[in-house]
């Protein structure tokens, strides 16, 4: 029987990379993007694999929108199994040109567009007592970090509210998990005129979060080490991070 996949943010990046790591798997995958040009690339390049990838381009910050393909897309292929709601953006700004609409902008994309993009494909999943969804957060979510007031609320909004979904999406046959890269290649990141630490290559990120999502893990967190100093310096009190925070480079 073909599985379905849902990736939003499919056209570049992290989800790019998962919705080809899916097709190379078997998967029947729903790309999803605004740029039309970019979901073609997509489906160009999964030509040959076991799976293959259609386009659905969507604006996720339209909700109206997002119900309209996500039943297009169970008409045309079939039920969701999983989804991986990868769409988002990153406006970085720190204190000095700190800027309300910027703000707005990275909230209503990474908050708003996930929650469009996850009410209807969680919505028949309920249904159905089965499905399986992937929220792509950041570990900026685990703590305030320097220049990215917006992206990490934005992110540790996404990882509070798949915290809340979990206990009951388990009991009605559904799994969420939670997804916290750290510095991945990606034409957002490529922006960055910092150090990235343990920057991973967008490729090796999604067969890391592909392979987890074969169990019902919660959290995917990665790379290991980021991973372990970042949940340091989440336990840390604020005196003491504080200190450590004015250290970090600009």
């Amino acid at each position: 029987m073909t599985r379905v996949a849902w990736v939003t943010g499919a056209g570049s990046g992290i989800g790019r990379e998962v919705a080809l790591e899916l097709a190379g798997n078997g998967w029947t995958v729903a790309g999803s993007a605004r740029t039309q040009s970019d979901l073609e690339r997509l489906v160009g390049d999964t030509q040959g694999l076991p799976g293959r990838a259609v386009a659905y381009p969507v604006d996720v910050t339209d909700a109206a929108e997002v119900e309209a393909i996500v039943e297009r897309i169970e008409t045309d292929l079939g039920p969701v199994d999983l989804a991986v709601l990868n769409a988002g953006t990153y406006i970085r700004f720190g204190a000095e040109d700190f800027d309300a609409a910027a703000f707005a902008q990275q909230l209503n994309i990474n908050v708003m567009g996930t929650v469009n993009s996850l009410a209807p494909v969680m919505r028949a999943m309920i249904r159905r007592r089965q499905g399986r969804i992937a929220v792509i957060s950041s570990l900026t979510a685990y703590r305030g970090l320097p220049l990215a007031s917006a992206y990490g609320a934005s992110k540790a909004a996404l990882t509070n509210m798949c915290e809340s979904l979990r206990p009951e999406l388990e009991n009605l046959g559904v799994y969420i998990s939670i997804v916290h890269p750290g510095f991945v290649r990606t034409p957002l990141t490529d922006r960055n005129d910092f150090p990235m630490p343990f920057l991973m290559e967008a490729d090796a990120a999604a067969r890391h979060i592909v392979a987890e999502l074969s169990g019902n893990r919660f959290e995917i967190a990665m790379p290991w080490r980021f991973v372990m100093i970042l949940k340091l310096l989440r336990c840390l009190p604020y005196f003491l991070y504080f200190s450590v925070a004015r250290r970090i480079p600009k």
